[in-house]
């Protein structure tokens, strides 16, 4: 595959004034369609998924990324997440931004979350049900497994002290890049890159996510969107039951989900090359074959429905080379699932 892709850089205000970070990668042809990334805890778009970012757009998609507030190249207390909401709605008013242009009006969209972003693009269907077209989830965050589910006595107790320390780095974790990135060198990569945050979580940020993946884990039934769900049997940072979980009682007509054996929660950027060719293959190929599926008046009817545009104040745009890669992660359980569901479909 030929993989000389354009690559562009943006900075944009949030409604809160925070000046945030947006990337994307573009065909130098008409695209496929759009596919917006919504990154992992602790993480970030220009190195972390550049190579998902260049990969899908070499097969022919747009790709946008944008770096939550406190996260990456964006401003804010690092890794601070004061309410789990105002990521969705930053992403959904970039996104939807990029929708409206004239250019992208006629083009399907796809949602593209891994791990926390995972939570993100399931709370983007749910906020606007009926204007994605698709979402790609790779160990996603919406259920806590119940190996991990804290009590709710030690939740009682944290949720009082949240409002007195909320910046406090406060919840003890493991190395998560150790156990999250097989390949050596690659991990060494991701720990090497400066923009991810690699610190405790903070406690407000730990409850927030918390209660995150508890309401989404009540609300899986009402997942419409058709999806495809993705999970390294090996995972032993989100157990692959949460997705075996989101498959099985998710309302949606169409839904696929792929249990990978031997590998990890790092996917598209901690596994050997050959493993991730893999991955990449059977993502492009389910996109690809929802991207024709779609009809016209499918992708229009959002906008023929009143579509609010959304605007944003540019504050620098280049042309540039992305870098590194690296993790996403938290509250989402630990090893389970062994055997692939056997219901699965298979992209």
């Amino acid at each position: 595959m030929n993989m000389a892709v354009e690559y562009q850089e943006e900075h944009i205000r949030n409604s809160r004034g925070a000046l945030l970070f947006t990337c994307r990668w573009l065909p130098f042809s008409s695209p496929k369609a759009l596919v917006f990334l919504c990154h992992g805890y602790g993480v970030e778009c220009s190195g972390f998924m550049r190579e998902c970012g260049t990969r899908l757009a070499a097969g022919g998609y747009a790709v946008f990324g944008i770096d939550y507030e406190g996260h990456g190249r964006s401003k804010g207390a690092r890794c601070y997440i004061k309410k789990f909401e105002n990521i969705v709605d930053d992403c959904s008013d970039f996104f939807k931004s990029i929708c409206a242009q004239e250019e992208y009006r006629d083009k399907t969209r796809f949602l593209y979350g891994e791990s926390m972003g995972g939570a993100v693009a399931l709370l983007l269907h749910k906020k606007a049900p009926s204007f994605w077209n698709g979402a790609v989830l790779i160990a996603p965050m919406c259920k806590i497994s119940e190996k991990v589910k804290p009590h709710p006595v030690v939740v009682n107790i944290l949720t009082k002290m949240e409002e007195i320390i909320p910046k406090w780095k406060i919840v003890p974790t493991k190395d998560v890049i150790e156990s999250a990135f097989k390949d050596p060198t690659k991990r060494e990569v991701i720990r090497n890159n400066k923009l991810i945050y690699q610190d405790k979580p903070r406690l407000k940020t730990a409850l927030e996510m918390l209660r995150t993946s508890m309401s989404l884990e009540d609300g899986l039934n009402e997942v419409t969107i058709s999806f495809f769900v993705l999970h390294g049997e090996a995972d032993i940072v989100t157990d692959p039951e949460v997705s075996k979980a989101l498959y099985e009682k998710a309302s949606s007509r169409d839904k696929t989900i792929k249990l990978y054996p031997g590998m990890w929660h790092g996917l598209t950027s901690g596994e050997p090359d050959e493993n991730i060719e893999i991955v990449f293959a059977d993502i492009t190929a389910w996109l690809d074959k929802r991207c024709n599926a779609v009809t016209f008046e499918q992708i229009l009817h959002p906008f023929n429905q009143g579509f609010k545009k959304f605007t944003n104040t540019t504050m620098s745009m280049a042309t540039t080379s992305g870098r590194t890669q690296s993790n996403g992660r938290y509250l989402c359980g630990l090893k389970g699932l062994r055997t692939q569901h056997p219901l699965s479909n298979v992209a």
